[in-house]
């Protein structure tokens, strides 16, 4: 069954939602957690299927998919808890200046913890909206049409977003910010 069939037949046989809290639950508290941190994924994640459910009968049951409309919902909690975000990549980023040369790699074996700790910065510098684009991108795997109805936003905004914010994290990669400094609060920009 697709998403919607299941929040279809939620509609008279609420047990049903459970299907839909079993296939996205972890993707969404995961989504949270690299957004907040642990100590508020839980609980953000738990607002999501909450509202979600709530709001069931709203989803336009045309989209056989719910993961846009999981990741609005979660964009919108992270948007309202935005210093526990700001807290968190300011965290990572300070693990630049307590990472020596030889940092320890982090358990994905991909990326050590001073690249992470200057991506964070970066992303501390971007505009949020530059940054929810960005991250349902990268961490949730989004088309820019999902990314679009997640965010209620024309696939147009999304691409140049995108662009935007894709290049502002080069740039601040290639200057190597981050090197030792705390993470700059980016007021947010009248750009788009």
């Amino acid at each position: 069954m697709s998403d919607a069939d299941l929040i279809a037949a939620s509609w008279s046989d609420p047990e049903q939602f459970g299907a839909i809290f079993e296939r996205h639950f972890e993707p969404i508290h995961r989504y949270a957690a690299r957004r907040l941190g642990a100590a508020v994924a839980d609980d953000v994640a738990a607002r999501v299927f909450t509202i979600a459910f709530e709001r069931r009968r709203r989803f336009d049951l045309t989209v056989p998919d719910a993961r846009p409309w999981l990741y609005g919902i979660a964009s919108n909690l992270v948007r309202s808890e935005r210093r526990a975000e700001r807290r968190q990549l300011a965290a990572l980023s300070r693990l630049v200046a307590e990472a020596g040369p030889a940092a320890d790699v982090e358990t994905d074996g991909v990326v050590d913890r001073r690249e992470r700790a200057r991506l964070a910065h970066a992303l501390n510098r971007l505009d949020h909206r530059q940054r929810d684009v960005l991250l349902l991108h990268c961490w949730a795997g989004l088309s820019h049409a999902e990314i679009a109805a997640a965010l209620g936003i024309p696939p147009g905004t999304v691409a140049s977003r995108l662009s935007r914010a894709r290049r502002r994290v080069r740039a601040a990669l290639a200057d190597g910010l981050g090197a030792a400094e705390p993470p700059a609060v980016v007021p947010t920009s009248k750009e788009e």
